[in-house]
């Protein structure tokens, strides 16, 4: 008798896509707020770049663990 249901503790395909769309959504938030930031002439802008290289990592990796998962 075989489940569908993946094992405890293990993430799924859809749920490793879908990690991968929402820090997608999370990098380009990041970019905007470190583009108006600079533009209002904050250095606060900074944090917010580098906040979108963690999201950019993120949203790559999980990219590529769901393609591998195929």
């Amino acid at each position: 008798m075989s489940s569908s249901a993946p094992a405890p503790g293990t993430t799924t395909d859809r749920s490793t896509r879908r990690l991968a769309l929402y820090a997608l959504i999370i990098c380009v938030l990041a970019v905007a707020a470190a583009v108006v930031s600079f533009v209002n002439g904050s250095f606060l802008g900074i944090l917010w770049v580098l906040i979108a290289g963690l999201a950019s990592n993120i949203a790559w990796f999980a990219h590529k663990r769901a393609a591998a998962g195929r």
